[in-house]
């Protein structure tokens, strides 16, 4: 049985097919790429995925069990992550008080009081902060890091909730190319060790910079106005004609014209 089975997935706003009729799935230790121009319907996908919006139509399967109907913070007990496209992180608390934060929410202490909360379950956002190796900054302001630091502080916070599913939406978005090589290259190790250890993760992240889609990805599905246009793995992806005319707008997917030096493609 697969991780995650999204079967005839509908949404619309008013007039707006914002997706249309989406099925995939994604199993255990996985990396799936979710592409698209902009206005493909892939931040509705992630929104209707965490629960942050109900879908019109269709279902949403987590380990056999159906997401429909649950809210964000539902699902996220469940063992879905999430990380996004704006980093969400309390600029004025250090990186260890941010990540206890979210084992807080994770212990449904968030409305307790507690007399130190400084304290509380500081050993475990420190081992979350080694995982994505920023405990050496522990305690400094979150508002003073780099925003590459900032997407590895996110990241240590959606391991918070020990997932099983975490989904990354443009994880690389705003850095530059060694920056998203190095913290996709955290997430597949992550990846790889958790199935080492028997807990499994895997990661649905959405991309704008090719590199990293066909760096990291072991599968990749494109999406264009709304509708699933493609799936396959990288290379089937690269030689796909009807995803080279309608979302990368060159012939050949080997050798593409990139739009800057970000490594992104024209969208």
């Amino acid at each position: 049985m697969s991780l995650l089975r999204v079967q005839d997935l509908q949404k619309s706003f008013g007039a707006h097919r914002a997706v249309q009729g989406l099925s995939f799935s994604l199993e255990a230790g996985e990396m799936l790429a979710l592409i698209g121009p902009n206005g493909a319907g892939k931040s509705t996908t992630f929104n209707m995925l965490n629960g942050q919006i109900r879908p019109d139509h269709g279902q949403i399967e987590f380990k056999g069990k159906s997401l429909i109907g649950l809210g964000a913070r539902q699902t996220w007990q469940l063992g879905v992550s999430r990380t996004f496209q704006i980093a969400q992180t309390f600029g004025s608390l250090s990186l260890a008080e941010n990540v206890q934060m979210a084992l807080i929410c994770k212990d449904h202490q968030l409305f307790s009081f507690w007399p130190r909360a400084h304290d509380f379950k500081r050993d475990e956002a420190l081992a979350l902060l080694r995982q994505v190796e920023l405990h050496h900054m522990a305690d400094k302001a979150c508002s003073a890091l780099a925003y590459g630091d900032i997407k590895r502080l996110e990241l240590a916070q959606a391991l918070a909730n020990e997932p099983t599913l975490l989904l990354m939406d443009e994880p690389t978005a705003g850095m530059g190319p060694l920056e998203r090589k190095n913290l996709m290259a955290l997430v597949k190790e992550l990846v790889l060790e958790r199935g080492r250890s028997s807990r499994g993760l895997a990661v649905l992240f959405t991309e704008h910079s090719m590199d990293v889609v066909f760096g990291f990805a072991d599968r990749v599905l494109v999406m264009s106005a709304g509708a699933l246009i493609a799936e396959g793995t990288v290379e089937e992806i690269k030689a796909n004609e009807r995803v080279q005319a309608l979302y990368f707008g060159y012939k050949s997917a080997l050798e593409p014209a990139r739009s800057s030096s970000t490594g992104a493609y024209p969208a």
